[in-house]
């Protein structure tokens, strides 16, 4: 059987043993190794999978995999003999693995207010273990409100089966506190069998029976629907609530635990903590549950909740659309607990939820571009983002999770925001507008403008029929969901360099492929056929790139930088600018056009993808400095106007002026020979192309 591309990695760079660290960025392994000169370079270069071997200073060397990468990394981390190695997925260059995205997105959060830091952490902490049962009792709702819908099944709350599927769900959120105050108490290094005993202590039937003792007093609130009432315990006062469904009270009281809990532990001998410490918790926690911290949890939850139904009612355009644009850099901040927590005390206080409508613009605006970016990967060839698209875009249709979508993609290409944030508006747009005209009518009678439901969903395709007015909401997320896939597939998601790197290694596994067919004994014929399928006849052929730019012509190998000079993004010249316009090299239609200015992708007529870079790392000067003349997909004669560069401040900024120009698809080609060397006016044929 066959080494897996991780151990052939790890033998042709020397063996575990010669590995000091392992890091990698976007496209790359980073190594830093005990002794350079024990890797095979010629071996990683010509290994399957490999993109290229770059050696660096000192005993460093990296190994070129691009997207796929993360999962390469992960792979050689898990090899047996790599265990104890040191590993880790931050990057000399800024770039993140999958889980840095996901660290480095919440770590900005962090860091102003310590107090909130913590709050935010333990809110997400509480919640984050129970998602599973949350989401599955939600599709159980979703699936039992769609075969109501049908007429498959009848609404009949009284039959026997009809109360045993409720019983499935309605266990979940009814017991919701007990889980809230276990990972709660958790959190906070308290024995969570202790914080999920006390918060159990108010939802048993001798609680909930001192509703009807006969020396209590009841008050109906009309407002919210719900039943409050006083008992006389020992002769003092205590609220009585229905505490089942409630987060606040939960959260509140773990918090208290942790005081007494851990100032017990201080006082009381450890050899009878196991048994003292649960027992004056239980008496005195208990007790302020029950008479302070819990009417507290009640009262606050019930405020926010009347709070933001006020603001639904009396400003449901504002609340519409901002719900949908916030959610979008709350989820990977962590900060979106609070309004989950909310949406829960809606249900249980006013018996529904109005949050969740806009929500779901905001999670189908997201698996409307994660729609988009597999859209671009099937046609681009790319395979490992269409696994990874794949994954995350079922993920959030069918379970209305965005986290696979967010850490694997969005964060990481920046451009996706932009357009997914257009589709969040337009769809917070629809609803608000949809809401107002045809509003909602709860199962009490009230009118409500907006979509509302009388579940915890989490919003997917299964769980739409979970919704007031179904029809307003399947039509504002799929306005938001086909908004943010339509301008994905449009203007792309990536940067030239990073579509032009998928064109690259697309075209490297096109070439192995033929070669595979090719020694398997398939005539000549018939592979060439195979490898000129994709190519658009001419009746002219491109033979040679001009200069983009006056200036002195190096190598790639010249110019710095070790993913142009390692041929990954084809083979090239570099060019040390002597003005500062930079013009078409060839004719074609311009495929990408860097919106910072720095990086222009051109396909002639005839199938030749040429890239032109001006300068290196030039992409963190935002455009300052770059007068862009031309527009993606216009198409530019040899010569044009690209760019006018102010090339001074790009010195200025510390970054080099070197403007690199590359044939994408060179293994597409007999030979692509640059012309080095030599000093050129931009025009000048500086790379020849045979076919």
């Amino acid at each position: 059987m066959a080494d897996s591309l991780a151990s052939q990695i790890i033998t042709a760079i020397g063996g575990p043993e010669n590995v000091r660290s392992l890091t990698h960025c976007a496209t790359r392994l980073r190594f830093e190794l005990v002794d350079s000169s024990k890797v095979d370079q010629n071996s990683l270069e010509h290994m399957q999978g490999v993109l290229g071997a770059v050696p660096q200073s000192g005993d460093r060397f990296q190994v070129v995999i691009g997207g796929g990468v993360a999962t390469v990394y992960e792979n050689i981390m898990h090899l047996p003999e790599m265990a104890g190695v040191g590993g880790a997925s931050a990057s000399d260059d800024g770039q993140k693995s999958n889980a840095d995205v996901k660290a480095e997105a919440r770590s900005k959060a962090r860091g102003k207010v310590a107090w909130l830091d913590s709050f935010f952490e333990y809110l997400s902490d509480s919640f984050r273990p129970i998602l599973g049962v949350l989401l599955g009792a939600s599709i159980i709702i979703a699936l039992v409100n769609l075969l109501i819908s049908l007429n498959v099944i009848p609404n009949d709350e009284v039959s026997a089966g009809w109360v045993f599927v409720k019983a499935i769900w309605k266990g979940v959120f009814y017991f919701l506190p007990i889980m809230v105050a276990y990972n709660a108490s958790k959190k906070l290094k308290v024995d969570p069998w202790l914080g999920g005993a006390i918060m159990a202590m108010l939802m048993t039937p001798q609680f909930t029976g001192l509703m009807d003792a006969k020396t209590t007093t009841c008050v109906e609130n009309a407002a919210l629907g719900t039943k409050s009432c006083m008992a006389n315990i020992f002769g003092l006062p205590m609220a009585l609530s229905d505490y089942s469904g409630n987060v606040f009270v939960p959260l509140l009281m773990a918090a208290v635990l942790a005081l007494v809990y851990h100032g017990l532990k201080r006082i009381i001998p450890e050899s009878v903590q196991l048994v003292f410490v649960p027992f004056f918790c239980m008496i005195i926690v208990g007790a302020l549950t029950a008479f302070i911290i819990g009417p507290i949890g009640v009262w606050v939850g019930n405020g926010l909740g009347v709070g933001l139904a006020w603001m639904n009612t009396h400003a449901p355009f504002i609340f519409a659309i901002i719900i949908p644009m916030l959610y979008p850099f709350l989820v990977p901040l962590g900060l979106h607990w609070p309004l989950n927590a909310l949406m829960l005390m809606n249900i249980q206080t006013l018996g529904y939820d109005f949050i969740q409508g806009p929500m779901g613009v905001w999670n189908f605006a997201c698996f409307g571009a994660t729609a988009g970016v597999l859209f671009l990967a099937v046609r681009d060839k790319d395979k490992d983002m269409r696994q990874t698209a794949l994954g995350a875009l079922a993920a959030g249709l069918l379970g209305g999770v965005s986290e696979p979508s967010l850490y694997g993609i969005h964060l990481r290409y920046k451009l996706i925001y932009k357009r997914m944030l257009v589709g969040c508006g337009l769809g917070g747009v629809v609803i608000a507008i949809l809401g107002w005209l045809f509003p909602s009518v709860t199962a009490a009678g009230q009118t409500v403008h907006g979509v509302t439901t009388t579940a915890f969903a989490f919003t997917s395709l299964l769980t739409i029929p979970v919704f007031n007015q179904m029809w307003v909401y399947a039509v504002s997320i799929a306005v938001s969901f086909l908004t943010s896939f339509l301008l994905i597939i449009t203007f792309d998601y990536r940067t030239p360099e990073q579509k032009a790197e998928v064109l690259a290694r697309a075209a490297a596994n096109q070439k192995t492929a033929v070669s595979s067919v090719e020694a398997k004994g398939v005539a000549p014929a018939a592979a060439t056929v195979t490898a000129t399928k994709t190519e658009a006849p001419a009746a002219a052929a491109t033979t040679v790139v001009n200069a983009p730019v006056a200036g002195h012509v190096i190598s790639l190998d010249e110019t710095g930088d070790p993913v142009f000079a390692s041929r990954a993004l084809g083979e090239g010249v570099g060019i040390q600018p002597a003005n500062s316009t930079v013009v078409a090299p060839v004719s074609g239609v311009l495929q990408t056009v860097a919106e910072t200015g720095h990086a222009f992708g051109i396909k002639t007529d005839d199938g030749v993808e040429v890239l032109v870079h001006v300068g290196i790392d030039t992409v963190k000067m935002n455009g300052e400095g770059f007068d862009v003349k031309v527009k993606a997909n216009e198409h530019v004669n040899a010569g044009d106007n690209l760019v006018v560069v102010d090339f001074d401040k790009v010195k200025e900024a510390g970054y080099s002026t070197t403007t690199l120009m590359t044939v994408l698809n060179t293994v597409a080609f007999a030979s692509v020979t640059p012309k080095t060397g030599v000093d050129v006016k931009a025009g000048e044929s500086v790379i020849d192309i045979q076919r």
